[in-house]
């Protein structure tokens, strides 16, 4: 019996041991097997990161940066004839990089206002993208190359409803920019925005793409906008927008801020929207776009309890132009639109975007309620008019005859289409 009781103290200590090892050593086990205490249990599954970003983007500053150049524009504001002289305010900057900036030159009784900006060279042979309101109502237009040249800038065309432009420069052996497609773009995707913020010369800041598909920001009628954390500031706009490897994926816009400077909340123009405005204003001298001549309202949760409505969606045809599109396609005010070719309407801006895609004489199909009943029409669209002057007679607005009056007749620079 002592013998006994001599052996179970070391075969308790060893288990003991043993036990002690596999829990904080699992790797002693045989074939490399782990024992799970919570093999049982549900556990979340586990994600592998496949894309690995570079270390640094120096490689991709040095690819698009000689593509980004500085624009300075001038004007010249003539005071009226009967003003008092204009005087330079006595507290005016003194630093050379503020006047520049706030453009408080004069030459005798004329103002001279300068102000800068940025833009990326498209082709080789000199077109430039930039910001409509960078260069409106300049008088002369200088653009400043990375590598020290300078030329004067013609413009061939503005689309103040995308605030896009395109300059023409000529010089010989322009670096142009990468193109990448804009519909890839992700939430987090890393961005780098090149430009020339408050005139201090090209800059290169970074963030990564906060959103995409902004519309309702207030800017100009057709938005779509990349919204990044990357810095941009007053002269950024126009500049590009690029991804990790050198590529354009934007034109920078506008920001969001009460100071003037970045708050990490800013705009860009995607690249395949800005490429076709670009594309038309170089072939047509403006932009070619599809118009379906209604007004709309967008649907309510109020509105959708009154239609009877399983879903908070669509569009009210509030008015429509007479022999218009939409009007010779069989729509009728209080028709309640809810899909664009198969695509359910979620908001006005997204499908005043849509139809303005479509190349007039395309026909469009477009499902909607009527009388609790849905039915499906075919129409024809035809490019949009030029929004008529404030004081257009009825014969001057655009689809409207002249003995007729429109059927609630909306203007159509109005954002609901």
């Amino acid at each position: 019996m002592r013998r006994l009781s001599f052996l179970i103290w070391p075969t308790i200590s060893g288990v003991l041991a043993a036990t002690l090892l596999l829990m904080y050593v699992p790797g002693l086990l045989p074939n490399g097997q782990v024992t799970d205490l919570f093999a049982d249990a549900e556990r979340p599954v586990e994600r592998t990161i496949t894309t690995v970003g570079p270390a640094s983007y120096a490689e991709a500053v040095d690819i698009a940066s000689p593509s980004v150049v500085n624009i300075y524009t001038r004007t010249v504001v003539v005071p009226p004839k009967d003003s008092a002289p204009i005087t330079e305010p006595a507290t005016a900057p003194d630093t050379t990089l503020q006047k520049k900036y706030e453009g408080d030159n004069l030459q005798g009784r004329d103002k001279v206002h300068t102000s800068l900006g940025s833009g990326v060279i498209l082709t080789h042979d000199g077109y430039i993208a930039t910001n409509n309101h960078v260069i409106a109502n300049a008088d002369e237009i200088t653009v400043a190359l990375k590598d020290g040249r300078e030329a004067l800038a013609q413009v061939i065309g503005r689309d103040p409803d995308t605030d896009l432009a395109v300059l023409k420069i000529d010089l010989p052996d322009l670096p142009i920019i990468t193109i990448s497609s804009s519909n890839n773009l992700r939430v987090g995707d890393v961005t780098l925005a090149i430009g020339n913020p408050f005139g201090v010369g090209q800059t290169v800041t970074m963030g990564i793409i906060s959103a995409t598909g902004r519309n309702q920001v207030g800017l100009n009628t057709y938005e779509n906008f990349i919204q990044t954390d990357a810095a941009i500031n007053p002269g950024n706009s126009g500049g590009a927008l690029i991804d990790p490897y050198g590529n354009l994926i934007g034109i920078n816009t506008a920001i969001f801020s009460r100071s003037g400077g970045s708050l990490g909340i800013g705009f860009a123009i995607p690249s395949n929207q800005a490429i076709v405005v670009m594309k038309d204003l170089i072939e047509h001298g403006r932009v070619i776009r599809g118009w379906l001549g209604i007004e709309a309202q967008e649907m309510t949760a109020q509105l959708a309890e009154s239609f009877a409505l399983e879903e908070n969606r669509g569009l009210i045809i509030a008015g429509i132009y007479r022999d218009g599109p939409a009007h010779l396609g069989g729509l009728q005010p209080g028709d309640i639109m809810l899909e664009i070719e198969g695509k359910k309407i979620v908001d006005g801006r997204t499908s005043m975007r849509q139809i303005a895609q479509v190349r007039p004489g395309s026909q469009i199909r477009i499902k909607a309620l009527r009388d609790g009943e849905m039915q499906d029409f075919t129409v024809e669209i035809i490019e949009r008019p030029t929004p008529p002057k404030p004081d257009a007679t009825p014969a001057q607005v655009p689809g409207q005859k002249a003995d007729a009056a429109p059927e609630k007749a909306p203007a159509p620079e109005k954002p609901a289409e």
